[in-house]
């Protein structure tokens, strides 16, 4: 293998390893959330605060349960419902100094976002942000005294490319959900 094409193949393989390696992805179904790395900052581009709930869609019919999530992910730890945002939006989200990162797979939640509640996260996120435990057999959320609502802040670091508002949440009934965001939004440019 002639010099140039072994450090051709070296960079390639640094390369190839440094996206696998360093990337850190927003929906994995992990017990803790993924470090972000110093050297891949996430662009902050918008954030905020609001109340959450919580859910768990695993297609079985119970408990409320309402089928596969709208983006067509299956439920997972970090899939959450938005009223507004575009699917597949990515960000974080903080609660009593826990954080931990979140994906726009679904729509919702419906009604109560009418009185603020603007993010359902899934059950296992919102656990462990409360120190409860996910039931598998309620799909709910035990050890948290019924909380059903938590104030949290979060940060969005991508917006998804669909349907659905960039901007702060609005509640479902607005129907921003299913409007093309055509507005001028900041871009994010990473250094090099």
């Amino acid at each position: 293998m002639s010099v140039r094409t072994r450090a051709l193949s070296l960079l390639t393989a640094a390369t190839l390893g440094g996206l696998t390696i360093g990337a850190a992805t927003a929906h994995a179904d992990a017990q803790t959330a993924a470090p972000v790395s110093a050297a891949q900052p996430q662009a902050t581009l918008l954030t905020g605060s609001t109340k959450a709930s919580y859910f768990w869609d695993d297609s079985s019919g119970r408990a409320g349960d309402t089928g596969l999530p709208a983006a067509g992910k299956p439920m997972q730890k970090g899939l959450a419902a938005s009223p507004s945002w575009p699917l597949m939006t990515e960000g974080y989200v903080t609660y009593k100094g826990k954080k931990l990162p979140f994906f726009v797979g679904d729509r919702g939640p419906g009604e109560p976002s009418n009185r603020g509640v603007m993010l359902d996260l899934d059950a296992k996120t919102f656990a462990e942000l409360t120190g409860g435990t996910f039931n598998p057999d309620t799909l709910g959320v035990d050890g948290v005294g019924g909380e059903g609502h938590i104030k949290i802040d979060y940060v969005i670091t991508k917006w998804g490319d669909g349907v659905g508002r960039k901007s702060h949440p609005v509640a479902f009934s607005t129907g921003a959900w299913a409007e093309k965001d055509t507005s001028v939004h900041p871009v994010s440019v990473k250094n090099k």
